[in-house]
């Protein structure tokens, strides 16, 4: 009877680290995969001058974006592995494209600056937050999502613009400026959220 118990057990626990392992494996986990490996596709294209193929591409990759959050959320398919992944495959994605974007002189450097400063000092504080002990769980905010979707949406539109050759003045700099000001924006949430964590942390201590 034991041992029929503890094959039981270890059959139970063999079984519930098969379920998480399908769940970490999920369909928008997949999907979300695919778009990081998408991405040196899409460096690869804009460095070739390649910009019609680098703007479809790029547009898969956003629209592949929502694909997997709504299937996560109408489904019921979220994952703990998913909220890292997601997230993670967004900034890949931004801080590549707006690197080469910004390398190969299609838009301005210091807007790629801008965009990927904030990324490293979000990264870098979290981090130093871990070294501490005083590990911090920043949520996205309203501000930062519409951040994400607009830098998408600007480098969509200069993927489209010079791959087929059209002429998006003014939007494109409307765009751009408004890339600058939500990222600044979200910057500065970010970084009072930290410094209201660490001066807690330090009460607290």
């Amino acid at each position: 009877t034991q041992a029929q118990s503890q094959t039981s057990r270890v059959g139970t626990i063999s079984g519930a680290r098969a379920s998480r392992g399908r769940k970490s494996l999920s369909i928008p986990n997949l999907i979300t995969l695919a778009r990081i490996i998408l991405v040196p596709v899409v460096v690869w294209a804009i460095a070739d001058g390649q910009l019609r193929l680098a703007f479809l591409l790029f547009l898969a990759a956003a629209i592949s974006d929502g694909v997997d959050g709504f299937l996560a959320k109408r489904f019921g398919m979220k994952t703990e592995l998913g909220a890292y992944l997601d997230p993670l495959a967004d900034k890949v994605l931004i801080v590549s494209i707006y690197v080469t974007l910004g390398i190969t002189g299609v838009i301005p450097l210091w807007i790629v600056i801008l965009v990927v400063s904030r990324d490293f000092m979000i990264v870098g504080a979290i981090i130093l937050s871990w070294v501490v002990d005083r590990p911090v769980k920043i949520k996205p905010h309203l501000i930062s999502k519409l951040n994400t979707g607009v830098q998408i949406g600007f480098a969509c539109l200069v993927l489209a613009s010079f791959g087929y050759a059209f002429d998006a003045e003014p939007l494109l700099t409307l765009v751009m400026a408004l890339v600058a000001v939500l990222t600044l924006l979200s910057v500065g949430l970010y970084l009072a959220e930290w410094i209201r964590h660490m001066n807690s942390a330090e009460a607290d201590h």
